[in-house]
């Protein structure tokens, strides 16, 4: 049975799955959160007038350093030379839309960077805003996009 399951040794014990005889290729992958309140928080925002600052950018930055330590907070994860991370929120009709997008050339794919980035992003975004909503919801996080490795490219409908 362990043998179906490429974490789990042959007694069932967890591994990390050894990536060393795949070659590096390029791999890239977008992830995508959202963050939704109360309309009255949107507009506090929109002004740039919640009592912690500005929350676009603290969240900006917590989301790129969490895809860099992305082995430190989930098991198994190989560190990954990260060529590039980035994470863009947009305001939406009902709070904020969060994208967090990583790439490297590697043996093994950038999806839990690109995930972990964007929900450590949506955690502080939630943290600057909730002196003024304990009411916000962070929800929809998923992978909206890879690119490279053996399992060819994905795109979420």
């Amino acid at each position: 049975m362990a043998d179906d399951f490429t974490h789990w040794d042959a007694e069932g014990r967890s591994r990390m799955v050894d990536v060393g005889a795949k070659p590096a290729t390029a791999r890239a992958a977008k992830a995508g959160v959202r963050v939704r309140m109360r309309p009255e928080t949107l507009a506090k925002i929109r002004e740039l007038k919640l009592p912690k600052g500005d929350p676009f950018e603290v969240a900006r930055v917590a989301g790129i350093l969490a895809a860099k330590r992305t082995p430190e907070l989930i098991p198994l994860c190989h560190p990954l030379a990260l060529s590039h991370v980035d994470v863009r929120i947009a305001v939406a009709a009902d709070g904020v839309a969060i994208e967090a997008e990583a790439r490297c050339t590697g043996p093994t794919g950038v999806e839990m960077e690109a995930l972990t980035a964007a929900a450590v992003a949506a955690l502080a975004f939630y943290d600057m805003c909730k002196a003024v909503d304990k009411a916000i919801v962070i929800d929809d996080l998923h992978l909206l996009e890879k690119s490279g490795g053996a399992s060819g490219d994905y795109r979420a409908e």
